[in-house]
């Protein structure tokens, strides 16, 4: 046959080519691979290769004509011997000299080294989830892309109930996640932390590093006036300002943190002017905890009263200077002396009675005083030897914070170290921000605000609680990712600690479930007076009603506001605020109360009657007279009790409970009241009567018929 003819031929042709071939000679091959062993010097060296190895090649010539052709998976799937890389040497590289050709024996591949195999490397199809704590049912449906509701199902077949954004525990999440095929692994909140993932958190700016002595500078004195409401801490801080801040306050009384500076005999003096009322106890110690030195105001008039007391705990706490202003030495019954002898029994001796306190009397209105006050409050600072650096970042505590309009959330500050100018960023509580514009205490524009300076600042991107410290940071983006690890921070803490239903707290919520609540909704024109009023509001007691603030914020009464009150059936309340009129609108339409204030405490008197005019009158029990049954009459209509009056008066209208041995055996209406046979209204004490109660007839002598009005009377708190 020809194929068969053809094939001997090119096998005898294959035979004498190889004969002709050069003992000890390299295979000849297509492709060049680089070798991994070192080529030897000599290659006279090395020995003869066997002149044919039979499994180094295949040749589909040399097959066997007879063999059955393999299919197409055969060939696949038949294992193939190949020539390790390493063994292949290039066409001029000779052969290693000490390296001896093995008989030919059935090759296989050799494993790749330990160390330069890769970790994994079988592929592998498992699934896991990363979760960072606290773990709430809406997180970890979403790392496994189902709905909530499955695994809220999930844990409803454990016993376990739990709403969407609740948190679960770590190991009932591990379950979850493996009943759907999901490996579950916790992340730590810690700068490379995390299993897979590290987690990158911003560390919140370090304490300045103590400046040199040639960068410290005297500094102003912060000078903090405290003291009971109405004793003239605002008149005296006019005085010294030589302005009428009190006048402009509303019923003029501080309701504010006013932060004021002020220069005498070429040195500069920071004030800071806290409210007196009961309510404001937060800012008494937000004032006291960043002053240098407190005034104690006390009116020479009235003494030592409760604020006055809780101003000087507030600076015996701060561990700061005291004096001690004597204001209205000019009204009557001004008494100089009885106010020293209660400074000295509350533990501040003054001066002049052997103790370290300096007690200044002034008499603001007649500028009387103030030069003296000013002298002491400068020698007080010279003794303190205020210093600091203004190369420093700048470091500086929130007196005040409010929503300006055209403005946004703007503070009051004082800076306590370093330089604020503009253009700076910053880190404020949980917001950040970029100084845009810096306003001096006379409402005019500065660059820049060196320590114990009081300035506004203006950029925050939300409002800051007043008492947090704004921090200068190097970059604006270091703030705003500094800014959003406290936000997530709060967030995460909400959610971390789920209140846990108990019995008892089912008894009480049942309990409150007859109670009244007054919503309302608070709007105030700085962040301290939302404090005080919501602290203020907290303080009512009462077991019949509740005042519920369902929002409260800073800035104008929005339409906003109006939308939630008629949601919630609330009361919106302004605070030194004004309404926008769409909203005034809005609540006119809708028929929301909106209720404007200036002054707290009429504010907090307004709730209170509020609050008492949602409860329900009382009705109550009042006993007007007792008449003693003497002789009973059958009469036509029935028995009736011949009574004298022993004392008050039985009324027709009244009620009447008959009373036998101090118990009583009826209680009802009068249907008749009869003296001799008129008719008559009422019977008063020491006459005779006839008496008929209701459908009673059970009449003795002796018996008491105690006469009874029901009354109403409206609840009180």
């Amino acid at each position: 046959m020809p194929t068969k003819t053809t094939n001997k031929a090119s096998a005898k042709k294959t035979d004498e080519a190889k004969a002709k071939a050069k003992p000890g000679a390299a295979p000849k091959t297509t492709r060049k691979f680089a070798t991994s062993e070192p080529a030897p010097a000599a290659r006279e060296t090395a020995p003869p290769a066997p002149p044919k190895v039979p499994q180094e090649t295949v040749s589909l010539i040399d097959a066997k004509p007879k063999r059955r052709p393999r299919t197409a998976s055969e060939l696949i799937n038949k294992p193939f011997a190949h020539i390790p890389i390493s063994k292949i040497l290039e066409p001029d590289a000779p052969k290693a000299a000490a390296v001896v050709a093995p008989a030919p024996q059935e090759i296989v591949a050799p494993a790749a080294p330990a160390d330069t195999a890769p970790e994994a490397a079988a592929p592998t199809n498992e699934k896991i989830i990363h979760l960072k704590p606290p773990f709430t049912v809406r997180d970890l449906a979403t790392a496994m892309n189902i709905r909530p509701f499955q695994v809220i199902g999930d844990l409803m077949e454990m016993n376990i109930f739990a709403a969407i954004n609740q948190t679960i525990e770590a190991d009932v999440a591990a379950k979850v996640c493996t009943k759907h095929g999901y490996t579950f692994e916790r992340e730590t909140r810690k700068v490379g932390g995390g299993v897979h993932k590290p987690i990158v958190v911003k560390e919140p700016p370090k304490e300045p590093a103590k400046p040199k002595p040639d960068e410290l500078h005297l500094r102003a004195p912060i000078v903090t006036f405290m003291g009971h409401v109405d004793h003239g801490k605002t008149t005296l801080m006019d005085a010294i300002r030589k302005a009428r801040v009190a006048a402009g306050e509303a019923g003029g009384i501080t309701q504010h943190i006013g932060a004021y500076s002020v220069t005498h005999n070429s040195h500069q003096i920071t004030f800071l002017d806290t409210p007196g009322h009961a309510a404001f106890t937060a800012m008494r110690s937000r004032g006291a905890s960043v002053t240098d030195i407190v005034v104690l105001v006390v009116a020479a008039d009235d003494g030592i009263m409760p604020q006055t007391i809780e101003a000087m705990n507030h600076a015996k706490a701060a561990k700061v200077g005291i004096i001690v202003a004597v204001t209205k030495m000019d009204a009557p019954g001004a008494n100089l002396d009885k106010v020293k002898g209660q400074l000295q029994e509350k533990g501040l001796t003054p001066e002049d009675w052997g103790g370290t306190i300096g007690v200044c009397p002034v008499a603001a209105l007649k500028k009387q005083g103030i030069n003296e006050l000013l002298e002491r409050i400068q020698l007080e600072a010279e003794l303190l030897e205020l210093k600091a650096s203004g190369q420093q970042l700048a470091r500086g505590s929130v007196i005040e914070a409010q929503v300006e309009q055209g403005r946004g959330p703007t503070a009051t500050i004082i800076v306590k170290t370093g330089t604020l100018k503009i253009g700076m960023p910053f880190i404020c509580g949980k917001f950040f921000g970029k100084v845009k514009s810096l306003i001096d205490d006379n409402g005019k524009p500065i660059k820049e605000a060196g320590p114990s300076t009081p300035c506004r600042v203006l950029g925050f991107s939300g409002l800051p609680f007043a008492g947090d410290e704004l921090v200068v940071l190097e970059s604006e983006r270091a703030a705003q990712e500094l800014g959003a690890e406290r936000m997530e921070a709060e967030r995460l803490g909400k959610l971390a600690a789920p209140k846990r239903a108990t019995l008892e707290s089912l008894f009480d919520t049942i309990k409150e479930g007859k109670k009244k609540k007054l919503n309302l909704i608070l709007k105030c024109d700085v962040q301290g007076s939302l404090e005080a009023i919501i602290t203020a509001l907290g303080e009512i007691q009462s077991k019949k009603i509740d005042a519920e603030i369902i929002h409260g914020a800073v800035g104008p009464i929005s339409e906003n506001d109006i939308a939630l009150a008629v949601a919630s059936e609330a009361v919106v309340i302004g605070f030194g605020v004004k309404t926008e009129a769409t909203a005034a609108n809005v609540a006119r339409r809708e028929g929301v109360q909106i209720k404007l204030f200036s002054i707290i405490y009429e504010l907090i008197d307004q709730v209170k009657e509020a609050m008492a005019g949602l409860l329900d009158p009382e009705t109550r029990e009042s006993v007007i007279g007792h008449a003693e049954v003497k002789k009973v009459f059958e009469l036509s209509k029935g028995l009736v009790a011949g009574c004298a009056v022993t004392d008050g008066r039985i009324s027709r209208t009244g009620r009447a409970r008959v009373l036998r041995g101090r118990q009583p055996i009826y209680d009802g209406g009068l249907a008749t009241l009869r003296r001799f046979t008129d008719d008559v209204k009422e019977v008063r004490s020491g006459l005779e009567c006839g008496i008929k109660l209701g459908d009673f007839n059970d009449y003795e002598p002796g018996d008491i018929i105690e006469c009874y009005t029901l009354e109403k009377h409206a609840q009180k708190l």
